[in-house]
């Protein structure tokens, strides 16, 4: 009995230790730690099969690792082939219902199968290693990595296989056993529920920082990401830059043909603004919301992100019902005096969009470079119409 309550422990444990990760990777670590330690094991990895490459796809290395083992590797892979004991559960669902139990494999080879009271399928009874064929690819893994056991319990997600979660102990110690590979089967599952609130709670966070007509990043993901920009910046120096653009005419455009073809013309543009954001490395692409769409750009030199943004106005002028748009540009690569918030850059490069719209300019204006924009971003505003209005910013002394 005390033996199943330290399980029952250990299973509450690993629910809990995935609900409060914060993360996809928070998660995976806390799945590979939580059935590691409820097993006793001193090793643990959670895989996803990735079935349009036919391969398996390490996620987490936890625990004790071995020499080139990476906690979250980049490329650690294995070609589904070198699985035969695992390609049947690729299969959209399980072919005899249910779910597949775990197995046990040895540094040694195959397992002499362990009595069992009543077979409750293809998981369970009659075959090496408790229900699954002997697999040379992981036993060579044991021995090269000086593993003695390992036990690997089937993960599935939303009906699928999902992939694998797998938990090992050195060599000398006790090898799993059937009640440890049934221990497995149970912890694979919490693992899948805690997997399925994690992808639950990514898709409230895209949605929460995603514009849903262009699929862009939106205000909140720009404001997250400008006022880490800008701590860079004051700490070490480094450029950041915002473009922000104005498209024109989309009012007459919805007047005259339709929401429809307004929406259209707003989604065509996002992609034009997606494709030159690429040319900036790590630039975040997004509306603003209504008209506006922004760029911001940590790291690329000033004249980089100017030349990025006239070619952004030859495309935006190129589409259909559109009329180009108003483009202004802030770049602490320019003198545009001490950026001490994200406030300051958001203002100078709204002055510099605004005068863009005012003068009917094809090309970018660039606060430092264009002699009125800094003196209309410092002063107040005139009237409640004013445009340097449109983000409820005050001017700052």
């Amino acid at each position: 009995m005390g033996g199943d309550d330290a399980r029952l422990r250990a299973v509450v444990s690993l629910a809990q230790a995935m609900a409060a990760a914060h993360t996809p990777r928070g998660c995976w670590r806390a799945a590979a730690l939580g059935a590691c330690e409820a097993l006793g094991g001193s090793f643990a990895a959670l895989s996803v099969w990735e079935r349009g490459r036919g391969r398996l796809r390490v996620l987490v290395n936890a625990g004790e690792r071995a020499e080139g083992e990476e906690e979250f590797p980049d490329d650690e892979v294995y070609p589904v082939h070198q699985f035969p004991e695992i390609t049947e559960f690729l299969h959209e669902r399980w072919a005899g219902g249910g779910e597949p139990d775990a197995w046990v494999e040895t540094a040694d080879g195959p397992l002499e199968p362990e009595p069992v009271g009543d077979a409750r399928g293809a998981g369970v009874a009659g075959a090496h290693g408790y229900g699954h064929g002997y697999c040379h690819q992981r036993v060579a893994g044991l021995r090269r990595r000086g593993r003695g056991c390992c036990v690997v319990a089937p993960i599935v997600l939303h009906g699928r296989a999902w992939g694998e979660l797998y938990v090992a102990r050195p060599v000398g110690e006790p090898v799993f056993g059937r009640r440890d590979a049934d221990f497995a089967t149970v912890l694979a599952a919490v693992v899948a529920a805690g997997l399925a609130q994690t992808e639950r709670l990514e898709e409230v966070r895209k949605l929460a920082f995603t514009d849903p007509l262009t699929g862009l990043a939106n205000r909140r993901a720009v404001d997250m990401r400008l006022d880490e920009a800008v701590e860079r910046h004051r700490a070490d120096g480094s450029v950041v830059s915002l473009v922000v653009c104005d498209l024109n005419g989309l009012k007459w455009v919805n007047d005259t043909h339709g929401h429809a073809v307004g929406d259209r013309l707003l989604e065509r543009f996002g992609s034009v603004l997606s494709r030159c954001g690429a040319m900036l490395p790590g630039a975040l692409a997004a509306r603003l919301g209504g008209d506006e769409f922004c760029l911001l750009a940590a790291g690329p030199a000033a004249d980089e992100v100017v030349a990025v943004a006239t070619e952004l106005c030859e495309r935006a002028a190129e589409l259909e019902f559109g009329n180009g748009v108003a483009c202004g540009i802030a770049s602490t690569g320019d003198p545009i005096g001490p950026v001490v918030s994200a406030r300051r850059l958001f203002r100078l490069a709204d002055a510099a969009q605004y005068r863009a719209k005012a003068a009917r300019s094809v090309k970018p204006v660039v606060a430092g470079r264009d002699g009125e924009v800094i003196r209309l971003a410092d002063s107040p505003p005139k009237a409640a119409h004013d445009r340097r209005r449109l983000r409820g910013n005050p001017p700052e002394s």
